[in-house]
C-alpha cells in the first residue's frame, strides 16, 4: 500500500503504563479547521428490523431527527484563535508591492516602505511583521447546565481566545479548564446557567455493528447530522492510552470534539480522529469513548492535570511463532520485551520473556489493551498479573507507578497571575539599566493573551504606559486599571522604541 511519507509513523517501543507496540496507523487530526471558505430523556429511533421479500429497504432504517431535534442545541461550535508566526519585513526588496503595505505577508510597518517613517523600521527587530492570528473551528458538548462542555485537546490546545456558539446563535467567551494531550481531551466553561444538555451514556455496552451518529460542524457547517455503524472497538492509536471506537461515521476537520450518540440518545464518545490520505473523511473514523473521556475531564476539573497507572514495561504482540515457541495455546496477551530498572514490574518479579496474559482477570487479547488498562488506574493501586513463563503461567501482584506527565496549568490561572494584558515583568537590574541607557523600566520575562497578539515579546522592555513612566509591575497594574479599552506601551527593543497599543482584557 503506498501511503505517503507524511502520514507514515514510525513503530516505537516506548516504557510507559504498559506500552503496546502497536501497527503502525496513518492518522490525522481533525481538530480546527482552518477558517476558509465559508431534557435528558432518551430518545429512541426506529429501529431497523429484518427486511421480508418484497419491503423497501430505506424504509427500514433508522430514523435520527427526533434525536437531533432534542440534543442538537446541546452540541456547539467553536472557534479559535491562535498566535501565529510572524511574516519577515523586506525593507526595500524588489518583492515590496504598490499597496503601501510593505514586502511580506503582513507588516508592523504601517506607513509602507515609502513613508518617512520606514527607516525607523528596517533592520530593528520591529521590521518583522506582527504575528497573523490562526483561526480555527471544531465542535464540542455541554456536558452541565452551568456552562461545562466537552471538546478535544487539539481544538483549544494553544488557543489564545475560544468563543462557543450555540444553535440559537448565542455566543460566549470559554475559558480553558483544562486539556489533556495524551487522550485528546479537553474542558471548556462558560458563563452561563440553564443550558441545554446532553444525556451520557456508557461506551462499554456499545456492539460491532451498532447504528451512532454524529454531530458537529464540518468545515465551520454548524449542527451537521451524519450516521454510521460502530466498525470496531479498542483501537488503540498513538500514545495508546485511548481503546478508540471505530465506526464509519462521515467526520471531516471541523468534527473534532463533537458527540458520537447511540441509539438510545446518549453520548457515547468524542468525535477525535480519521484515518485519512487526503485529508477528509474516507471511510475510518475514530471516537474516544465517553468512559475515558469522563475520567479524563473529572481529573482535569478537580486538579488540571490528570494521573495514570504505570507498570513499567515496554510489550510487544504475540505472533503465532512466538506463541508456537513460548508453548501457549494460542496467540494473545502482551509479551514483555524490557523490563524498567527499578520500576514496579521489576520490583513484583516480571522478567523480559513474559507474556502477559490478564490484568485483574480481564483476559489480554491483544497487547495494545493493556496500556489503556492501566492508564485508567490511580497510581498505588494493587493489581493482578497472570503471567505465562516456562510454559506455565503464574500470578504476581503489581503496585502501580504514576506515569510521568507534565501538569498542565489551567490556562484562567495563568491569565490571572500574567494580569489582564498577559504580561510577567520584572524592574530593570542595574547592569540592564547601564547597558541600555535607561533609568526605568520593566523586563517582559512571560508574554501571552492580549500583549502577544499585539506583538510585544519576551524581553522586550515596557517604558511607559499611556504616557506615564513605569518602574514596577503595580505601575504598570495601575496604568491598566485606569485604561479604557485599550493602552498605549512604549516598548524598547534593541535599539528601537515604539508605542504598542494593546487591548485590554
Amino acid at each position: 500500500m503506498n501511503v505517503p511519507a507524511l502520514l507514515k509513523k514510525p513503530l516505537v517501543a516506548a516504557v510507559l503504563g504498559a506500552c503496546a507496540i502497536a501497527a503502525p496507523v496513518s492518522v490525522l487530526y481533525v481538530g480546527a479547521t482552518r477558517a476558509a471558505a465559508t431534557t435528558q430523556a432518551a430518545v429512541t429511533p426506529t429501529q431497523p428490523t429484518p427486511a421480508s421479500p418484497g419491503v423497501n429497504l430505506a424504509a427500514q432504517l433508522p430514523d435520527f431527527s427526533s434525536m437531533v431535534q432534542r440534543y442538537g442545541p446541546a452540541v456547539v461550535n467553536i472557534a479559535v484563535v491562535s498566535k501565529g508566526t510572524p511574516a519577515v519585513d523586506q525593507g526595500d526588496d524588489d518583492d515590496d508591492d504598490d499597496s503601501g503595505q510593505g514586502g511580506g505577508n503582513g507588516q508592523a510597518n504601517p506607513f509602507g516602505p515609502n513613508s518617512p517613517f520606514a527607516p525607523f523600521f528596517r533592520g530593528t527587530p520591529f521590521g518583522q511583521g506582527k504575528p497573523a492570528p490562526v483561526r480555527g473551528e471544531g465542535s464540542g458538548f455541554i456536558v452541565r447546565s452551568d456552562g461545562v462542555i466537552l471538546t478535544n485537546a487539539h481544538v483549544v490546545n494553544g488557543a489564545t481566545e475560544v468563543t462557543v456558539r450555540m444553535t440559537d446563535r448565542r455566543e460566549y467567551t470559554a475559558k480553558v479548564i483544562g486539556v489533556d494531550t495524551k487522550s485528546d481531551i479537553a474542558v471548556i466553561k462558560i458563563n452561563a446557567k440553564d443550558l441545554p444538555v446532553v444525556k451520557l451514556g456508557d461506551s462499554r455496552g456499545l456492539k460491532v455493528g451498532e447504528w451512532v451518529l454524529a454531530i458537529g460542524a464540518p468545515f465551520g457547517f454548524e449542527n451537521s447530522a451524519t450516521a454510521g455503524i460502530v466498525s470496531a472497538k479498542g483501537r488503540t492509536l498513538d500514545s495508546g492510552y485511548v481503546p478508540f471506537i471505530q465506526t464509519d461515521v462521515p467526520i471531516n476537520p471541523g468534527n473534532s470534539g463533537g458527540p458520537l450518540f447511540n441509539m438510545k440518545g446518549e453520548v457515547v464518545g468524542i468525535n477525535s480522529q480519521i484515518y485519512s490520505r487526503s485529508g477528509g473523511y474516507q471511510g475510518v473514523s475514530f471516537s474516544i469513548p465517553i468512559d475515558v473521556a469522563l475520567q479524563v475531564s473529572n481529573q482535569l476539573q478537580t486538579t488540571g492535570h490528570v494521573t495514570r497507572g504505570k507498570i513499567g514495561v515496554v510489550i510487544q504482540p504475540v505472533t503465532q511463532g512466538l506463541a508456537d515457541s513460548f508453548g501457549l495455546p494460542q496467540p494473545e496477551g502482551a509479551l514483555v520485551s524490557q523490563v524498567e530498572k527499578g520500576g514496579p514490574a521489576e520490583k513484583a518479579g516480571v522478567e523480559p520473556g513474559d507474556v502477559i496474559l490478564k490484568l485483574n482477570d480481564q483476559p489480554l487479547k491483544d497487547s495494545n489493551e493493556l496500556p489503556a488498562l492501566v492508564a485508567a488506574l490511580t497510581p498505588g493501586t494493587s493489581v493482578n498479573l497472570e503471567v505465562w513463563r516456562n510454559h506455565a503461567s503464574r500470578n504476581m501482584s503489581v503496585t502501580l507507578g504514576a506515569l510521568e506527565d507534565k501538569r498542565t496549568a489551567r490556562t484562567e490561572q495563568a491569565h490571572e497571575q500574567s494580569g489582564k494584558l498577559g504580561l510577567a515583568v520584572r524592574p530593570l537590574s542595574p547592569d540592564e539599566q547601564k547597558q541600555g541607557n535607561l533609568k526605568s523600566g520593566l523586563v517582559v520575562e512571560r508574554v501571552s493573551g492580549p500583549a502577544a497578539d499585539a506583538g510585544i515579546q519576551q524581553g522586550d522592555v515596557v517604558l511607559a504606559a499611556n504616557g506615564t513612566p513605569v518602574t514596577s509591575a503595580d505601575d504598570l497594574k495601575n496604568a491598566v486599571e485606569k485604561s479604557k479599552g485599550h493602552i498605549a506601551l512604549l516598548i524598547q527593543r534593541g535599539d528601537a522604541r515604539i508605542f504598542v497599543p494593546v487591548r485590554v482584557g
